[in-house]
């Protein structure tokens, strides 16, 4: 368990930077407001009740409920496997990832009732779903699991 430590601390470093880049943002702007930073990326101020992409967003309310209890099993699952394979340096950074991003999305659930997102990324028309730190997180952790399975598979001892 000890050896778990620092990847539980980056999982806490992660959710506290999302916590706050949240509540700066909330400060700063209204709900729908932009803020042109880039030819091609807006700071936004959007809450999203449904999972990735704004599934579910429309549904009468149930799906808050759903995804935060998801939420804690895949915060127990990457905790365990974060316990089992401390040494494992590659899926662990990957996994603190996943698991800061996942406790990040979790509060606002809990707190909110929805999640809060920020980053408005666009191009030549088209916008890419709002999203914030914690999404960032688990999509950088989910990126670095899959190579770590790469890495592990060679059976070189190396990941």
């Amino acid at each position: 368990m000890r050896k778990a430590l620092p990847w539980f601390a980056l999982a806490a470093g992660v959710a506290v930077v999302d916590q706050l880049t949240k509540w700066l943002l909330q400060t700063l702007l209204h709900p729908g407001e932009r803020i042109p930073v880039t030819g091609f990326f807006n700071l936004v101020l959007a809450f999203n009740k449904g999972a990735a992409f704004s599934l579910l967003a429309r549904a009468p309310g149930w799906q808050s409920p759903l995804f935060a209890g998801i939420a804690v099993a895949a915060i127990v699952v990457v905790s365990v496997l974060l316990v089992r394979s401390p040494e494992r340096r590659v899926l662990c950074a990957g996994l603190a990832l996943i698991l800061g991003g996942a406790l990040g999305n979790l509060i606002d659930r809990l707190r909110y009732g929805h999640v809060v997102d920020f980053l408005d990324f666009h191009a030549l028309g088209w916008h890419w779903p709002a999203f914030n730190a914690a999404d960032s997180a688990i999509t950088l952790g989910a990126g670095l699991v899959i190579l770590d399975s790469f890495l592990h598979d060679r059976g070189d001892g190396r990941s």
